[in-house]
């Protein structure tokens, strides 16, 4: 657990952040109060939510296995990481390739204080601090070139992370960037907040917005999602629900049904 008084300058404890708003929903201690009041107030407005967070992180894990084992991939570069919990890419991946590569880039510097007790001894993995609308910088970064052979597919993972990207940043765009560096048979996963419901969506965004001082995109429909798959080859089962997506034995955590976490898997 990171105490405030060693938090570095950069970091203000009195804003939440959607990476420690997410390790208190997964259980963890790396998060303030400023991010517990936020959950709260999510909560307040769907109840449900924390179980939202944990079958994401339970699709991450499907998700990661299904492309390294079913299409053979060893290159993963997981964008918007978050904070390390159980079961993060790098272990699930290395269970099916122990060749695994994967590159972590997050803009949150607590992220990379974990990070670093995390990967400190694994010359296969690495975490980048980097803006993560920034991909050229990204992937010209020396240890990305060291890491990723490009001319081999590569799977890119935006795991709850597009509705942090504002419309004035291109979300869509962003991932169409990071794709045309990527050789053919890359993978592309998406997952994303979502609520058919305009007013909810709004309601949603607004608390979002409010407890992370405007640090946030905003939530989406189902139809803007289908929009970053556009030109690509989705696996079955398809968009959609991902606590559908190829569910394993692990029953799902109870969650709300009036915003979801929406996506899928394709391929270039």
């Amino acid at each position: 657990m990171v105490r405030t008084e060693d938090l570095p300058p950069e970091i203000d404890p009195s804003k939440a952040h959607v990476a420690r708003m997410y390790d208190y929903y997964l259980g963890g201690d790396n998060n303030f109060e400023a991010d517990r009041m936020a959950c709260a107030a999510l909560d307040e407005t769907v109840p449900g939510t924390r179980g939202l967070a944990i079958n994401n992180r339970r699709w991450l894990i499907r998700m990661v296995r299904t492309i390294a084992q079913q299409f053979d991939v060893k290159q993963f570069i997981d964008v918007g990481t978050g904070l390390p919990t159980q079961d993060n890419v790098h272990q699930v991946v290395k269970a099916i390739h122990p060749d695994a590569r994967v590159v972590y880039v997050d803009n949150d510097p607590i992220v990379k204080i974990h990070a670093g007790h995390l990967i400190a001894e694994d010359e296969t993995t690495v975490f980048l601090l980097d803006d993560v609308r920034n991909t050229e910088g990204i992937l010209n970064q020396p240890d990305t070139q060291r890491l990723i052979n490009f001319d081999e597919p590569v799977a890119v993972l935006f795991v709850s992370f597009f509705h942090q990207i504002p419309d004035q940043d291109d979300p869509v765009g962003l991932a169409r960037q990071m794709l045309s560096h990527l050789a053919e048979g890359s993978f592309l996963a998406i997952s994303h907040l979502v609520a058919e419901d305009p007013n909810l969506r709004r309601r949603l965004t607004n608390t979002m917005l409010e407890a992370t001082g405007g640090k946030w995109g905003r939530v989406r429909s189902h139809r803007e999602v289908d929009a970053y798959f556009e030109g690509l080859t989705v696996i079955p089962p398809g968009l959609g629900d991902i606590t559908k997506w190829r569910p394993d034995d692990i029953p799902g955590e109870e969650q709300t049904n009036e915003w979801i976490e929406y996506g899928g898997v394709a391929y270039k």
